[in-house]
């Protein structure tokens, strides 16, 4: 991740970023909305986009998309003798089952992960890893979390807990449907 030289203001704050730019701008030409939520979701939704290309970087130094590390990771996780059914990959990996075949097909062309029939039901399918991909994912995961773990030290270990603690209650309130009058 770049790191941006901040420039602060007279009462040490950081000076106005791109978002606060965006803000200032709406409120000039849309003074009867309040658009207080871009402070929050405008900066999330930036921080998502450069951590994302960010972790990309890693799985692109080992040959994979987001998707193929997705799928390799979701298998790793499973356990020894790491495979999962089609749909149970797509549920652990939040994506559609046509995209998974995509992701499979691919990935086996790759030589790592391989398709058999399920033991006790012939039309079902099971994935698993090959050796080549249980290898790869291991070297891709370790390098996976020196990475995430560079990127979270910009923050102190008392802002990274914090950090946890507000992101996990907001996001199983809006997975839930609920809010703060909620009792959530």
């Amino acid at each position: 991740m770049a790191v941006v030289a901040e420039t602060s203001t007279p009462a040490g704050l950081p000076a106005p970023d791109r978002i606060a730019s965006v803000q200032a701008a709406w409120r000039r030409e849309r003074p009867d909305l309040d658009v207080a939520p871009q402070a929050v979701i405008g900066r999330l939704h930036r921080l998502a986009a450069l951590l994302t290309e960010e972790l990309c970087v890693v799985y692109r130094r080992h040959g994979l998309g987001e998707g193929d590390f997705d799928v390799l990771a979701a298998l790793r996780r499973a356990g020894d003798p790491f495979e999962r059914a089609p749909g149970e990959l797509a549920a652990h990996t939040m994506v559609t089952t046509g995209a998974m075949t995509k992701r499979i097909d691919r990935l086996e062309r790759a030589g790592l992960v391989t398709r058999r029939r399920a033991t006790g039901d012939g039309r079902g399918r099971v994935v698993a890893l090959t050796p080549a991909g249980r290898e790869l994912i291991d070297q891709a995961f370790t390098e996976h979390m020196r990475n995430e773990h560079r990127l979270m030290s910009a923050l102190s270990r008392d802002e990274a807990s914090a950090l946890e603690a507000l992101l996990t209650a907001w996001l199983a309130r809006v997975e839930h449907g609920g809010g703060p009058g909620d009792g959530a």
